[in-house]
């Protein structure tokens, strides 16, 4: 060894320097991150929630908006085709589904709660008035109807519109299911309405024909039809005069 060796001190370790850490073999610099905060996390998943949520709900609003001219479409035209069971689209030229007023809860057609009634009109003459009475001592429940009273006080028809009849004996109140030509239900078009709360079967003295064996559904339909007809038509000629969406509870005080 030099004397100029012996004579260098040796340079000390810096009192502040810490050894320096191992890095396990195999880890990536990421790997080494520490994990987010619960919090964080938290805070993220509300943020794509509450995104997702506003998206739904946009694309469910659009959605609405493009369907609920069709679905108004439809149902007003499957009515104007039921109406048009009792009343023929030919016979009026006005707006039916809106030319309206409300019925009050009259017992005469068994139903509780007012009901819609339609005008129908040609110009300025009335046509019909149309409406839904009710049945309630079916063979197998509540029959629904609908009526349409003609403005001379004849009969424009009747349909049946909702029932739960036996299935090939009192169900023959339905068109649909009746085999007969003509059908049952067609009796009703055209019949003078004067003495429309006296109406029954033949069996009660009547004059509506009916099934033998299958009495009770068409003796509850004629009497249901025949009670709310006898109501209705007194009040015809007030009803027209009503206007557009009125209540007509004074008329029937």
């Amino acid at each position: 060894m030099s004397d100029a060796e012996r004579d260098t001190p040796a340079t000390p370790p810096a009192a502040d320097q810490a050894p320096a850490e191992a890095v396990p073999n195999g880890l990536a610099p990421h790997e080494l991150t520490p994990p987010a905060s619960a919090a964080g996390t938290a805070a993220r998943s509300a943020l794509l929630l509450g995104t997702f949520t506003l998206i739904f709900t946009a694309l469910m609003a659009l959605t609405f908006e493009a369907t609920r001219e069709p679905i108004r479409a439809s149902v007003e035209a499957r009515r104007l085709e039921l109406i048009a069971q009792v009343l023929p689209q030919g016979d009026y030229d006005n707006a039916l589904l809106t030319d309206i007023v409300q019925l009050p809860t009259l017992p005469a057609l068994g139903i509780a709660g007012p009901v819609t009634l339609h005008r129908a009109r040609r110009g300025a003459d009335p046509v019909a008035l149309v409406f839904e009475a009710q049945a309630p001592d079916g063979y197998s429940g509540t029959i629904r109807l609908l009526i349409a009273l003609r403005a001379d006080g004849t009969l424009g028809g009747v349909r049946v519109v909702a029932h739960k009849e036996t299935p090939g004996l009192g169900d023959y109140i339905d068109p649909a299911k009746d085999r007969a030509a003509p059908k049952w239900i067609a009796q009703f078009a055209g019949r003078d309405t004067a003495q429309a709360d006296n109406w029954t079967v033949r069996k009660d003295g009547g004059d509506f024909a009916y099934m033998t064996g299958a009495t009770i559904s068409p003796r509850a339909v004629v009497r249901a039809a025949g009670r709310a007809v006898a109501a209705i038509a007194p009040a015809r000629e007030a009803l027209f005069g009503l206007p557009t969406g009125a209540s007509a509870g004074e008329v029937f005080k």
